[in-house]
Formats: structure tokens, C-alpha cells, sequence
């Protein structure tokens, strides 16, 4: 475990070295203000002694009085040089992690984020990396500054006296001891609450997110107990490490007390055993006095850092964790291509999340040019994990899948999913104007170009009446508008970009019946000569396509146009009528 601490703090250092002369100015600011902290109370000293000798010395107490005030600008100086050097290198560092955090999700495999709660995620590049600002980089400047200045300390009181300096480093590691036993077992709480506080993150996004629903089944109370019992595990947690956050403190403060006390009793002894001036003259006794709390107020310091780094350390293990996840394999020495003539083959295809779950076994597929083939079946049958690998978000296990003639494995990611456009049923638009989020996909797109698109897709109908029409600001993820017309603006958006091949999943699940007619007559004529996959539950939408693909068990089952595969009367013919049994149109 302790190798693991270590570990995550030397990587968390490296991300610092591209700032090294804010480092070297934080250090030599720090080195000069600890400096002035441990000479003003000897240069005190000295004034002291001068004023008490019977007759005071003017010119020399003025004389200190003059080094006390320069020291106090140059300390001033320093202070604030320090903390603008550690806010500046803590900002830039903490950037840096963010956007490298940020990058590497994007790059993760969508196998990772499928099991992963997304609120969990969002807490490691949101309060988990603000932890390890608070905590650990400027924790590091206190730590120093603390044991400069202990250093520092001890080092003058062994010039001032020397049994007076025994003393002070005999109680010295009674605090150490205090500090390191508390600590030891303060680690494990802290680690606890990291974990616990991202999983509270977690359950309270998928709240937020289906709260619609909860409200619908009445679910409410079930999800405030199911909170409770989170917020309580992670109340437990975090009690744990704030008592033993506390704890240190207090008893640190005990043993410095001691040490100050001890100081003071041997300093006195020491004074009337010998006389002044022979002994201890009682100046240099009231700087012995101020270096002893000087001595020990570091410790203080360091010890309550101690819940921030230990807070932060766990924190920082969590966010390399998720940086140590293996992203996606480059393709960068994989062609590009150039060209998408529409055609598409599935040879032999193997596929399964997981290994002792088979789902696609053996599928073949030879899709033509401009072809429109719809995808039908039950709940759990492949119909998505078929899309997800014709974009491959997953790879097949075996088997080979081959767009233009050549293996998707061989060409590159973006030149593949360039190729496609992509609806899905859950329609996601951007906090921004109407126009920008259907000029998502082409980001030159002209306004007379946006709007042909929105005529295609029907959605012209509906920006039109807003004041501000196609500038009209969208809320986050478009919460402001209906869902079909979320659905209708994600339509357009592919509709501006002119793909070469269509995947349609649901596209039009969430608009009306009449809405859906004008969508499909648009997708129909904009996707002539081109290749479209539609995955549908509702069979009216697909009877024009050229081929439907009936797949049960992760097999293609049946294949042919709509007249064909009623005439089988097989599976096709009985999902057909399980959904219009009722309908006048059958």
C-alpha cells in the first residue's frame, strides 16, 4: 500500500516538471520567507538585551528596528511571490491533468464506458481532480516550508543554547509518533470515501436522468431510501476520516504545548543557575521561547494537511486509474478511405460481450449499393450490437466485415465513420443555437445549406415560428423544445452532411404519425444511391425497403422485401401481426 501512495505521488510530481521555474520561484520564496520568520525573533532578541542592560542603547535598538521592518517587507514579498507561484503551477497543472483526462475518455473504447456509470466518470474529472488542487499541490509548498522551517529552527537554537535545543529534539518525535499512528489509520477511510463519493455522483446522474420515469412508476421513495443508504455509507466514510483528520491535530497541539512549556522551564533554570549575562540573558530566553512555538508550529501544519493529501492521494489513485484504462487501438497506419461506394459484406461473423454469452454466430451479409435494409426483430436479438459493429465501436471476434471491398479493420476509424450517418433514438443536441447544433457535422455549412436541411428533414416547420428562428439557444441537450423536434434536429443534422451510407436506430420512434410520413419520404430522397441501415421496431416504417433482415438469436432467420416475407408467413409474418392484429391496414 505504501509503494501504491508513493507511486501516485511521484507520478502526480511528474505532471509539474514542464513548470520546473515556477517550482524554482516557489521554493526560493519559500526558502526566503522562512528565512525572515526565524531572524526577526532573534534580531527581537538582540533589541531586547540592548534595552535592558541598564542604560538602552538607542542607535543599536533602532538599528533592529530597522533589519525588523526590512525583514517584514522582504517576508511580505515573499509570501505573496509564494502563494501566486503555487496558485499559478497548482491552475496549470491541474489543467493539463483535466484536458489529458478529457482526451483519454474520448479515446476509450465504448466497451468501457457501456460498464461504467457515467456519474462516476464525471466525478473523477470533476471533484476528484479539484481534491487533488486542494490537497496535494499545495500541500507540497507546506510541507516544505514546514520542514525548512524545523529545520531552521533547530539550527538556531543549537547556536542559542544547546541543552535548550536537546530538549526541544528529545519531545520531538513523541509528535512524529502521535502524527504517523493516526495517520496509518486514517488512509483507509479516506480511500473509502473517494470511492463511496463517486458512486453517490453516479446514482444521483442516473436519477436526474430518468426522473421522468421514476415520477411516472411512482418511484420516488424508493430512490430517497436508495440514496439514504448511499449518503449514509458514504456519512460513515467520511465521519471516519474527519475523526482521525481531527484527531491529529489536538494531539500534535498537546506535545507542542509540552515542548514549549519544557523551553521554558529549562531556559529559566538555566538563567538563575547561572546569572545573567553569564547564563542565558533573558532576550535570547524569549527567542528561545518564540523558536520553540515557532519549532513546533509546522507540525500543526503538516499534520492537518495531512487529511487533504490523504484525501487527495485517494483521489489521484482513482483519476491514474482511469487514465491506466487501455484506449482504443491507433489505426493511424491503416488506410484512409478515400472512397465509400455503398457496398458492404459480412463474412462469417462471430461476436459475443461476453465470452460465455455467445450473441452473433456465423451472420452473413452482402449489402449492394444504395440498397435500404431495415434490421427487425425481439428485444435482445443483435440488432444494435449489428450497428455497433458495422461502426466498429466493437470489433468482431471472428469473422470479417468489408466496406468498399476492404476489411473495416484495415482502414481508419475516422475515414470509416465519416462514411456513415448515424441517428440514434436517443437524440442528443448541445447547449448552443439551432443552427450550430445542426451544423454539428459540418462546421462551414452555410446558412441556406442548414436550412435545405431542415427543410428536408421537416423541421423547418417548427423553427420558423421562433422568434429568433434558426438562433434560437437550445438548453442542455435541448430540454427546451419537444423530443420530436430533438429528434427532427438531430434528422437534419445528417441531412446536411450528405453520408455515403445511413444508420437509422429508432429515428423516428418519438415523432408523430403524419411527421414520420415526411421524414421518411425525406430520408427516401436524399438517400437515392445510397446505402441505409434501419433498425426498427415498428414494421410500419420498413415496407419499402429493399431487403429486411429478421434476426432472432443473433442470426439472420429470414431475409427478403416485405410481400416475400409475409408470403413465408414465418417469424417476420407473425411480429407483423402481433403489431397490427388490430390495425385496419392489415
Amino acid at each position: 500500500m505504501k509503494t501504491k501512495r508513493q507511486s501516485t505521488l511521484f507520478r502526480l510530481i511528474g505532471y509539474t516538471k514542464p513548470y520546473a521555474p515556477l517550482i524554482a520561484i516557489s521554493f526560493i520564496a519559500s526558502i526566503l520567507s522562512v528565512a525572515v520568520s526565524i531572524l526577526i525573533p532573534l534580531m527581537t532578541g538582540y533589541a531586547i538585551d540592548y534595552m535592558i542592560e541598564g542604560a538602552v542603547n538607542f542607535d543599536k535598538v533602532f538599528d533592529y528596528i530597522c533589519i525588523i521592518v526590512a525583514m517584514i517587507v522582504v517576508g511580505a514579498i515573499a509570501q505573496w511571490t509564494l502563494s501566486a507561484s503555487v496558485n499559478s503551477l497548482t491552475c496549470k497543472t491541474v489543467r493539463n491533468i483535466r484536458n489529458q483526462l478529457f482526451e483519454h475518455i474520448n479515446n476509450l473504447p465504448l466497451k468501457y464506458i457501456d460498464t461504467q456509470r457515467q456519474g462516476d466518470i464525471i466525478a473523477r474529472i470533476s471533484s476528484d481532480i479539484d481534491q487533488v488542487s486542494e490537497g496535494l499541490l499545495q500541500g507540497f509548498t507546506q510541507l516544505f516550508s514546514g520542514v525548512l522551517t524545523i529545520g531552521a529552527t533547530l539550527g538556531i537554537l543549537f547556536y542559542l543554547n544547546w541543552i535548550i535545543a536537546l530538549v526541544v529534539l528529545v519531545l520531538t518525535p513523541l509528535s512524529l509518533c502521535v502524527a504517523a499512528f493516526i495517520t496509518k489509520r486514517s488512509h483507509k477511510t479516506f480511500a473509502a470515501q473517494a470511492v463511496k463519493r463517486g458512486e453517490v455522483s453516479g446514482y444521483v446522474e442516473e436519477i436526474f436522468t430518468g426522473r421522468s420515469l421514476i415520477q411516472a412508476f411512482c418511484q420516488e421513495d424508493v430512490c430517497q431510501k436508495d440514496f439514504e443508504k448511499l449518503n449514509k455509507e458514504l456519512y460513515d466514510c467520511g465521519f471516519k476520516s474527519q475523526f482521525y483528520g481531527a484527531l491529529i491535530n489536538p494531539c500534535t497541539r498537546f506535545v507542542n504545548n509540552l515542548v514549549y512549556a519544557s523551553v521554558g522551564v529549562v531556559g529559566a533554570l538555566i538563567s538563575l543557575w547561572a546569572g545573567s549575562p553569564k547564563g542565558l540573558p533573558i532576550g535570547l530566553l524569549s527567542t528561545c521561547l518564540t523558536y520553540a512555538n515557532q519549532y513546533t508550529k509546522p507540525f500543526n501544519e503538516i499534520t492537518g494537511v495531512i487529511t487533504e493529501i490523504q484525501s487527495a492521494v485517494a483521489a489521484s489513485r482513482r483519476i491514474f486509474a482511469l487514465l491506466d484504462q487501455e484506449v482504443e487501438e491507433s489505426d493511424s497506419q491503416n488506410q484512409v478511405l478515400e472512397y465509400c461506394d455503398g457496398t458492404l459484406d459480412i463474412d462469417n461473423v462471430y461476436f459475443s460481450y461476453v465470452p460465455e454469452k455467445p450473441l452473433i454466430q456465423g451472420l452473413d451479409l452482402h449489402v449492394k449499393q444504395g440498397q435500404k435494409i431495415a434490421i427487425v426483430g425481439p428485444t435482445g436479438c443483435g440488432k444494435t450490437t449489428l450497428i455497433n459493429l458495422l461502426m466498429r465501436f466493437y470489433d468482431v471476434n471472428k469473422g470479417s466485415i468489408s466496406m468498399s471491398g476492404k476489411d473495416i479493420r484495415q482502414i481508419t476509424r475516422t475515414s470509416l465513420r465519416d462514411s456513415y450517418g448515424m441517428v440514434l433514438q436517443e437524440s442528443w443536441l448541445f447547449e448552443g443555437s439551432i443552427r450550430d447544433n445542426i451544423a454539428y457535422g459540418k462546421q462551414d455549412a452555410t446558412l441556406e445549406e442548414i436550412m435545405d436541411a431542415a427543410r428536408l428533414a421537416g423541421a423547418d416547420d417548427f423553427i420558423e415560428k421562433f422568434p429568433d428562428k434558426y438562433d434560437t439557444l437550445l438548453t442542455e441537450n435541448g430540454d427546451n423544445i419537444s423530443q420530436g423536434q430533438r429528434q427532427l434536429l438531430c434528422i437534419a443534422r445528417i441531412m446536411l452532411t450528405h453520408p455515403p451510407m445511413l444508420i437509422l436506430d429508432e429515428a423516428t420512434s418519438s415523432i408523430d404519425t403524419r411527421t414520420e410520413m415526411k421524414i421518411q419520404e425525406a430520408f427516401y430522397r436524399i438517400m437515392q444511391g445510397r446505402t441505409s441501415f434501419i433498425v426498427a421496431h415498428r414494421l410500419s416504417t420498413i415496407r419499402s425497403c429493399d431487403v429486411i433482415l429478421v434476426m432472432k438469436d443473433g442470426n439472420i432467420i429470414e431475409q427478403g422485401n416485405h410481400e416475400e416475407l409475409l408470403a413465408k408467413q414465418g417469424f417476420y409474418y407473425e411480429l407483423y401481426n402481433s403489431q397490427f392484429a388490430n390495425s385496419s391496414a392489415i
